[in-house]
């Protein structure tokens, strides 16, 4: 009966440090473990969904430059635009150890939005 009960703690203790090693190796491989102050953390989500907006309008204006729907003034202005918000992007990550609060992504997705807008009207105005 005492190496049964011996035999099952040990179980449990072994299993128990086996969960608690596999938790703690997941925390020290997660994207986001090596952000500290002022560094970027690319795999972020909400960082990954700002800059998949980003890399998307970016392609919508040269698909626009390319098929010349867009003119120099419109895409150089679309271009200041989308400087900006990369910009107000960095800085905002800057300051919180590479990630973006839902503020900060809400606010830079309203500014995506103005910028996606005018991508559209500026490519279908002529």
């Amino acid at each position: 009966m005492t190496n049964k009960l011996t035999k099952s703690l040990l179980v449990l203790a072994v299993g128990g440090l086996m969960s608690f090693g596999a938790a703690a190796a997941q925390t020290q491989n997660s994207n986001t473990s090596g952000a500290g102050p002022g560094q970027v953390d690319p795999g972020h989500p909400r960082v990954n969904e700002v800059n998949a907006r980003e890399t998307n309008q970016q392609d919508r204006i040269a698909n626009g430059v390319k098929d010349g729907t867009l003119t120099p003034g419109q895409t150089s202005r679309l271009e200041n635009r989308e400087q900006h918000i990369e910009n107000q992007q960095k800085a905002d990550m800057a300051a919180h150890n590479g990630h973006l609060t839902k503020g900060e992504q809400r606010q830079l997705n309203k500014e995506q939005n103005h910028v996606s807008n005018r991508i559209y009207k500026d490519k279908h105005s002529n």
